[in-house]
């Protein structure tokens, strides 16, 4: 019998469309070592508190955690260490300009399901406590409205 492999094909970072107003996503390139992309292959990973910084005209992947497992060994400080995005002269300018009006770059997905590992990042603006309530507002009221038409 063949055992079927876990691979989710997408991690996804379900507090960043609560926690700001997404705008334009790139999708860029991950420097990782061999164990960090078995391990994220294996579903092994979050974005749970990730943000994005411009050190040098690179960007730069802060607070994201790949864990391992018995088979696949990431040391305790290697599961947050720092890592290198890659991305075009073009949009690392565009981010920079973005976060120069105050605005954040937020990893929301690592796309796992081809031959390389990518993340995409977006440019957001972080929400108010009422622009939240308003969000929570209108799904719950979506919801309603969408289970009032089932019946």
């Amino acid at each position: 019998m063949k055992r079927k492999k876990h691979n989710p094909g997408v991690i996804h970072n379900r507090r960043a469309k609560f926690d700001y107003e997404l705008g334009d996503s790139i999708v860029a390139g991950l420097v990782l070592t061999g164990a960090e992309t078995k391990a994220l292959r294996l579903g092994h990973g979050h974005l749970r508190g990730a943000y994005v910084v411009v050190k040098d005209d690179e960007l730069w992947l802060l607070n994201a955690t790949i864990a391992g497992s018995s088979g696949v060994p990431i040391s305790e400080s290697d599961q947050t260490r720092s890592r290198k995005l890659l991305a075009t002269k073009k949009e690392i300018a565009a981010l920079i300009a973005a976060k120069n009006q105050g605005k954040s770059i937020i990893p929301t997905d690592i796309l796992i399901s081809g031959r390389y590992i990518k993340i995409r990042i977006a440019v957001g603006k972080g929400k108010k406590r009422y622009d939240k309530r308003e969000t929570i507002k209108a799904r719950d009221q979506a919801r309603e409205i969408a289970r009032d038409l089932k019946r």
